[in-house]
């Protein structure tokens, strides 16, 4: 199966294929003629990972994964303290953004939005306000 066939069956674009093979993720086999050849075995890999990086896994975490997703005799507790790393890593990033929210709701809501030059906002960007 050659590269564009195999990227649209796997939701991939041409680019991350050959890249997730060029970093070592997924090896394909070269033609005779300089083509790269996927089994389904290379193509269920290549989905693999797709499905791991839509829900954010790092290249690192991807390649911890899918070694462990061809290793018949791995231990789920493997797999599980890698999803519970990323789960926290979400977790503190959801704290990042709801402080950031909070931050933003308050300057948007001292800053009277009128045709007058003063602004709240660009007055704490700037570090001019005690807002922050």
């Amino acid at each position: 199966m050659k590269i564009g066939e195999v990227a649209k069956r796997c939701g991939l674009s041409v680019k991350t294929v050959r890249y997730y093979h060029d970093i070592g993720l997924v090896k394909a086999s070269r033609a005779d003629n300089g083509y790269r050849s996927y089994s389904q075995a290379q193509l269920d890999q290549l989905q693999f990972l797709g499905n791991c990086r839509k829900i954010g896994f790092s290249l690192s975490q991807c390649e911890q994964l899918l070694s462990l997703y061809v290793d018949k005799h791995r231990a789920s507790s493997d797999v599980q303290r890698i999803a519970n790393t990323h789960l926290h890593e979400i977790e503190a990033r959801l704290n990042q953004l709801n402080q950031l929210r909070e931050s933003l709701h308050q300057l948007v809501g001292c800053c009277a939005g009128n045709e007058l030059p003063n602004c709240p906002i660009l007055d704490s960007l700037a570090g001019h306000s005690s807002l922050d």
